[in-house]
């Protein structure tokens, strides 16, 4: 699992996948138990988190969404694994 941020204990990472709701450009996230995908676009969410968890995702999601369309498609084009600064 290649980790693109963490903060909080929520790791943050992508990896590739064929098919489905994968196709979509979107983040993976693992708290503790709970695992998710999380879509960039709305931050909707396939899966189990916490709720106080998806709320600093997607808050996250949302300060760093254009970073993370150029990351997901630097992975899925070209390999390049870019890492993005966690919450504060």
């Amino acid at each position: 699992m290649p980790v693109i941020s963490q903060f909080y204990g929520i790791l943050i990472y992508m990896y590739k996948e064929l098919g489905g709701h994968h196709n979509k450009p979107h983040v993976h996230a693992k708290y503790n138990e709970y695992e998710a995908s999380i879509i960039i676009e709305n931050c909707e969410l396939e899966g189990n988190m916490p709720f106080k968890q998806k709320r600093l995702i997607d808050a996250w999601i949302e300060i760093h969404k254009e970073e993370l369309y150029a990351a997901w498609y630097a992975y899925n084009n070209d390999g390049e694994l870019i890492k993005i600064k966690g919450l504060e």
